[in-house]
């Protein structure tokens, strides 16, 4: 006979109902009472995820719109292994406007959760209300952080080396000779963005390269604006641009063509995450790729972790992974120096 809920009550010391609470993860358990069935559950030879109700063991992906095409790399990656290990997967995805991050949170308070992994959110901006967060910090639900930069909060912080990425795009372009490089970046608070204008602002002075503020664009992710960024950056003498996203390197060759201008022979760009068509495009995106098979794997064995002992949500690890430069066509040797007085 198995491991009944009276077997772990009497273990635990606690009620029956208690323990359906706790294997249940529902809301108004406190941590000594979690803590006490998870060790009952764990010292009769069953881990908690496999005592959960009707033996379903959910899993959440909360991410941004999938309109940009790494997320979905990283919802397939994730919902196959977690598939593979007998969870089933709900994938929440937010628009502006749709249902919010705080409102799938709120939705997602009443399922029996083992763990979410989060693609994108407050956590990844600065000066952002992490509070809605608690909600599952409450009911002990281990939780991973993609591509974000650490928090005060309980959980796991998985992300490519921002940092060494765009060192790698500017390494590259500097090396074809490129000195007037504009980097097109995302939202000023976004913390990726804020990561990779960092490093480019140490490379360029350890290259003593000069880089004026009217040389770094910061907008929105998107093909649409990362165009109008990428105009000012080249009608301001660009020779190349370094952009924080595949989107916006889409958005800077768009802005290239409407000006008259060819790639690589004028400008050359580079993008940030390998999405699956960036070597099908024309020209083929130099690009700088996250290793997502790995980041999706070690995030789900960290969280299997977490799950068999809840007192691992509290160490707040971080693990970075290493970028690779993918280098294709957008790029080319700088044939001349532009400057703002160039006409196209």
């Amino acid at each position: 006979m198995g491991t009944t809920l009276a077997d772990i009550a009497a273990k635990a010391g606690v009620s029956q109902a208690s323990v359906s609470r706790v294997i249940n993860a529902k809301p108004g358990v406190s941590e000594d009472l979690r803590n006490t069935v998870i060790d009952a559950i764990t010292a009769l030879g069953m881990p908690v995820d496999k005592m959960q109700r009707n033996g379903t063991r959910l899993m959440a992906i909360v991410t941004p719109n999938m309109s940009n095409p790494i997320f979905p790399e990283f919802v397939t990656a994730i919902t196959n292994l977690l598939a593979q290990r007998g969870f089933l997967v709900i994938v929440c995805s937010y628009t502006p406007s749709g249902t919010s991050e705080d409102g799938y949170l709120e939705l997602l308070q009443s399922q029996p959760l083992a763990g979410v992994i989060f693609l994108g959110g407050k956590y990844d901006t600065k000066d952002s209300n992490l509070s809605v967060y608690g909600i599952l910090t409450d009911r002990g639900i281990p939780a991973a952080f993609v591509n974000g930069a650490k928090r005060d909060m309980d959980g796991l912080y998985v992300s490519t080396d921002d940092a060494k990425a765009m060192t790698m795009a500017l390494k590259h372009l500097t090396d074809l000779g490129h000195r007037r490089i504009g980097l097109l970046l995302g939202d000023r608070s976004h913390y990726p963005s804020i990561i990779k204008h960092k490093a480019a602002l140490e490379f360029f002075e350890q290259q003593h390269i000069e880089h004026g503020s009217n040389m770094t664009a910061w907008t929105t992710y998107g093909v649409e604006s990362g165009q109008m960024a990428a105009q000012s950056l080249i009608e301001g003498g660009a020779t190349a641009i370094a952009c924080a996203s595949d989107e916006l390197a889409l958005g800077a060759i768009k802005a290239t063509r409407s000006l008259g201008l060819n790639i690589p022979e004028d400008i050359s760009v580079t993008g940030y995450d390998d999405s699956a068509s960036m070597s099908f495009m024309a020209p083929s995106l130099t690009t700088v790729r996250q290793p997502v098979a790995k980041i999706c794997l070690s995030t789900i064995n960290a969280l299997m972790a977490m799950m068999e002992n809840k007192r691992l949500m509290a160490r707040r690890d971080v693990i970075l992974f290493d970028p690779e430069l993918i280098v294709r066509e957008s790029t080319g040797r700088c044939l001349r120096p532009r400057t703002s007085d160039d006409k196209d």
